[in-house]
């Protein structure tokens, strides 16, 4: 396979499947659409304004090409200034909308990133507050017209000797230069920046793309609405560009439920969570039914909750499921664009459950698996004949090595894998050994032929909405409070995070002494509602130290302390996550019931 760089898409798409809509996004609610034609022009025109403003991949190492960061919310800008970057070899740097200041801070000193992109006023004012920390940084450019700040068209230089340098210097990046960085969460909670050339994602989308099978189809629309930053958002986007589907970009998540009956896309990219947010709102149109419509209606879900795609099931039940889709799930369909293919749900586990109903009523979802470091396609269900199955995440696509070491941790190797962590070797060098990817997730091979994922080797978790959380410097935070014992945070697969707290029960005596509360026994002090004002306090004062979605929504009081004894603690005083985690499931279950 001949390897291109990613921005040579759009060639691709000039050559192949020149489109009217390659982009297109709400503007004075207004869809506007940009032309395959039009984004080729701006993207030439602002990277010769980058070039005049000095910066370039120099040498093409990932130490001395310059940075560009961005922190925005999807919309067609973001491909462009991506795009126009790319050309020149500079490294693309995305920052979550949703990153504090601290960790901003961080990111762009990390990178030395010298030019910035904020797509709001919200945004392009978190920036501004901390680019005194930032020496590096020269300007911020916005996307929206913000008073005070420089706009990102005003870059943009139509001058035909610049222009014609952009064309001589695209000939010369290297398919082994660096694309972007792409900073996830470590162990210690300090970022670590992923280093992945345009080859690694190249590569990686076109066996995605095989694999899967996304086939060549310019009259077919997506919807995008998963943040860019995540590379699988990314990655997706530079899949339907190479096969010439254009991009809708939702307005925001609120009007996700709108824009699918506006544009009737053909499919998008998901997280778990928000399709338990989709299937809760149609439950919940579902309680509102009365008689014999809402008796249907939990018929035909309860027939879902039986649909297996690999067993058809007796003539009555594909009766039933028949009637099922004609008159009930139909109007599922229709709420998003009666026109959904494919919905690729990836970043945590999806619960089987929703896979089934779904599928059940002709809502086509397929699970895959990834981390950042591969680029980031493991493995992926099928469209394809005896390619799905549900449990699973589905069979390894193809190019990429696969093993499962003696204690059952995922390890892939191939173009996919990333370069390394930027200015980390050491952590390299943990992670990526003789050429194998370390992944930290455990797993197991079922039918000889599709990977389950049964444990997670590193401590790092993901929510259902697909973000990491790194525990570990949450609890230790928690634990400078004099009232806190032990701590563990829970949320793996959850939709948020949760924490069980054993209190200081000493402090916790001689707190409720000075406030006049009988302490009879610790069973019955956690209970007491003025000692849960106080831990609410506590880990409220906690929260404002973290991302929002590392904070702590819910929690409960464990009424004695985690020890050896029980298993819940190592000889060296570590926790062991699983045993508490099964010995206090009855809590858990409380918080996210």
């Amino acid at each position: 396979m001949e390897i291109k760089r990613l921005f040579d898409c759009i060639d691709h798409q000039l050559q192949h499947f020149p489109q009217q809509d390659m982009f297109a996004a709400k503007e004075n609610g207004v869809w506007r659409k940009y032309s395959t034609a039009e984004v080729a022009q701006t993207v030439n025109e602002l990277s010769a304004g980058l070039l005049t403003l000095g910066l370039s991949g120099n040498n093409f190492t990932p130490e001395g090409s310059d940075k560009i960061a961005i922190i925005s919310n999807n919309r067609p800008e973001w491909l462009i200034a991506d795009l126009a970057a790319q050309q020149l070899g500079i490294i693309w740097v995305p920052v979550y909308p949703t990153t504090n200041p601290l960790e901003l801070t961080f990111i762009l000193n990390d990178a030395s990133v010298q030019y910035m992109f904020a797509s709001n006023q919200e945004l392009y004012d978190k920036v501004m507050s901390i680019k005194d920390k930032v020496p590096c940084l020269k300007e911020v450019y916005t996307f929206d017209k913000i008073t005070g700040a420089k706009h990102w068209t005003s870059i943009c230089s139509k001058d035909a000797d610049i222009l014609s340098q952009v064309q001589v210097i695209k000939k010369t990046i290297p398919v082994e230069q660096v694309a972007t960085f792409i900073y996830t969460s470590g162990t210690t909670g300090t970022p670590k920046g992923v280093m992945l050339t345009h080859q690694s994602v190249y590569y990686n989308l076109m066996m995605g793309k095989k694999s899967f099978p996304f086939q060549d189809a310019p009259e077919q629309k997506v919807l995008s609405f998963l943040p860019l930053n995540h590379i699988f958002e990314k990655l997706a986007s530079y899949i339907y560009m190479y096969s010439g589907m254009s991009i809708y970009y939702a307005e925001s998540l609120e009007t996700i439920g709108d824009n699918l009956k506006e544009i009737s896309p053909d499919g998008f990219s998901t997280v778990p969570r928000l399709l338990e947010k989709m299937f809760e709102k149609i439950m919940m149109k579902g309680e509102e039914l009365t008689g014999l419509k809402r008796k249907l209606f939990f018929w035909a879900v309860a027939l879902g909750e039986k649909y297996d795609n690999l067993i058809p099931g007796s003539w009555w039940y594909q009766l039933q499921l028949k009637l099922a889709n004609k008159i009930i799930f139909t109007k599922w369909r229709e709420a998003i664009g009666n026109n959904v293919k494919f919905i690729v749900t990836g970043g945590a586990a999806c619960q089987v459950k929703l896979l089934r109903i779904f599928n059940a009523a002709q809502i086509s979802v397929y699970e895959g698996y990834g981390p950042t470091e591969n680029s980031p396609i493991i493995s992926i269900n099928l469209r394809t004949a005896g390619g799905t199955k549900y449990g699973t995440v589905g069979k390894v696509i193809e190019g990429v090595q696969f093993k499962l070491e003696s204690d059952g941790e995922i390890c892939v190797a191939g173009p996919s894998v990333m370069l390394g962590y930027y200015k980390r070797p050491d952590l390299t060098a943990e992670t990526v050994i003789d050429g194998w990817l370390h992944t930290g997730d455990i797993g197991e091979i079922v039918d000889g032929q599709y990977l389950k994922i049964t444990d997670r080797k590193k401590e790092l978790f993901k929510t259902s909405g697909g973000k990491y959380v790194a525990p570990q410097p949450i609890e230790n935070k928690l634990k400078e409070n004099p009232f806190v014992e032990q701590v563990m945070l829970v949320g793996d697969n959850q939709r948020f995070v949760s924490a069980l707290i054993v209190p200081s029960f000493a402090k916790l005596k001689e707190w409720s002494k000075s406030h006049g509360i009988q302490y009879v026994s610790n069973d019955e002090i956690i209970k007491n509602t003025m000692v849960l004002a106080l831990f609410e306090n506590v880990v409220s004062e906690n929260n404002q130290l973290f991302n929002q979605v590392e904070q702590v929504k819910k929690f409960a009081l464990i009424p004695r302390e985690w020890n050896i004894d029980n298993g819940e603690m190592t000889p060296k005083l570590s926790i062991k996550r699983k045993a508490v985690l099964a010995n206090f499931d009855k809590e858990i279950t409380a918080i996210y019931a």
